[in-house]
């Protein structure tokens, strides 16, 4: 997901890209089988595939249930399959015992190992009564949650302590209230409970989730104070991304308000990477990347979206190639410890014109999500790049959806990103290196953007 609009679309992508069927005379059984069709269960995510003409079902399994999730309808193009916008992709090995799954908006790709039956508990229908939908809610973080101990929570204290409270005539609202307690101390913005159009989710204390009337407010302020004096000032992705040409000569400035939502009219990731390229290459022209001694990039407001989008950016901004950080998920639902093997993600240099010279980063605990993995992204990039701001909000998975027998659903992470050293922001955020208030009141009161300031001297004096 991310976070920002049209997350819940990011976390369902899937293409299936099929194999041709058939095989060379004389070829054993199991190489004919190199086909996406049939059944197959994720690496870590709990989740089972059943792909077939038609499509894939997915299913969301723990070890008390098996629920129906996301259809995706086979797409135009021969062994594609689309779901809400977003395409997967299925490539069977050659022992057409594994296959390898992919979406296009995440980065990254998930193991599947090819099963013969369906679980027995996706054969019936489940049980929808709120102690069994409590049951499903619990187990669905007791199998995948990564940051219990992180955080210090005994979620099976958690367990003891509201499964009372829980029957089978207590009221939706109660049931949901109750969710929203057992959840409040992870105060992890990627967990949130969802009834139709009600949510319930907790940021990280002293921080603040992007929404449009914020992004609004700091994008006036930062117009009217900070590129007063900006010269060819444009917008972009309906005014999710902005550009200016400082007034300190060969400084430029680029604000990244989300991940996602550049094209309202079209929600496909072709089309928000469209328009996020556009936008590019109007900014990032041959003349002005010869012309830029420095670069502001501000995050301290971005809701997230996809990740894939961020690593774009990176490309951009690199002639070395290297790898932005690796990406592993909880694999074992009886121990937290154990985790899928870790993917690189890379940043390979764009084909075209790029910038890659000096960069200060701005970000705050408004930094969310696909922000935040695109600053990680930034932390090894051959070149100089300085963080300037706080610490970003600490919430770095794709978000599983799971869906409740009663109709409910919770959202929550089970992913890792790790640095080249091995280690994690989770919880905590992405730290800047230079510290400096974002966005305080006393900031606006006194019109200072000290952040923004300091960047700048940095650039200019070439420190």
């Amino acid at each position: 997901m991310r976070i920002a609009v049209g997350a819940a679309a990011s976390l369902l992508a899937i293409v299936l890209a099929v194999p041709a069927a058939g095989a060379a005379p004389g070829t054993t059984a199991h190489a004919v089988t190199t086909t996406a069709t049939g059944l197959w269960r994720m690496d870590g995510y709990g989740t089972v595939l059943a792909i077939d003409a038609r499509g894939a079902q997915e299913y969301q399994t723990t070890a008390v249930s098996c629920l129906k999730g996301y259809f995706a309808t086979a797409g135009r193009k021969p062994g594609t399959y689309d779901v809400e916008g977003a395409v997967l992709t299925v490539r069977p090995a050659p022992d057409g015992e594994h296959a390898r799954f992919g979406a296009d908006i995440a980065v990254g790709h998930r193991q599947l190992r090819r099963i013969g039956s369906l679980p027995a508990a996706c054969t019936r229908p489940p049980a929808t009564d709120p102690r069994t939908a409590f049951d499903v809610f619990w187990q669905s973080f007791e199998e995948n949650y990564p940051f219990f101990a992180a955080k210090g929570i005994d979620w099976h204290a958690v367990r003891d302590r509201y499964r009372p409270l829980v029957h089978k005539t207590t009221p939706r609202a109660q049931l949901f209230d109750v969710f929203s307690r057992m959840i409040t101390p992870l105060h992890d913005a990627h967990v949130l409970v969802q009834d139709g159009g009600r949510h319930y989710g907790v940021a990280r204390p002293g921080t603040v989730i992007p929404t449009g009337e914020l992004n609004d407010k700091v994008k006036k302020f930062v117009v009217g104070r900070d590129l007063a004096q900006a010269t060819d000032r444009q917008d972009f992705a309906g005014g999710l991304i902005t550009y200016a040409d400082l007034k300190q000569q060969g400084l430029g400035y680029l604000r990244i308000a989300s991940f996602d939502g550049y094209d309202q009219d079209d929600p496909s990731y072709t089309a928000q990477l469209a328009e996020l390229d556009r936008a590019l290459d109007t900014v990032l022209t041959p003349a002005r990347v010869r012309a830029l001694r420095g670069l502001v990039i501000d995050l301290r407001i971005n809701g997230g979206g996809s990740d894939a989008l961020g690593i774009r950016i990176a490309e951009r901004l690199t002639d070395t190639p290297y790898v932005a950080y690796a990406k592993r998920a909880r694999n074992d639902p009886a121990d937290p410890t154990r985790h899928t093997r870790p993917e690189p993600i890379p940043v390979t240099p764009y084909h075209g014109p790029r910038y890659t010279g000096p960069i200060t980063l701005l970000t705050g605990g408004s930094t969310v999500s696909a922000g935040e993995t695109f600053t990680q992204a930034l932390i090894d990039r051959p070149g100089r790049t300085v963080r300037i701001g706080q610490p970003t909000q600490g919430v770095f998975s794709d978000v599983m959806v799971r869906d409740l027998p009663n109709g409910m659903a919770v959202w929550l992470p089970n992913e890792e990103y790790l640095t080249r050293t091995g280690r994690t922001f989770d919880g905590t955020g992405i730290p800047p290196q230079i510290s400096e208030p974002v966005f305080t009141d006393e900031e606006f009161a006194k019109n200072r953007d000290s952040a923004f300031d300091r960047a700048v001297e940095l650039l200019r004096s070439g420190r």
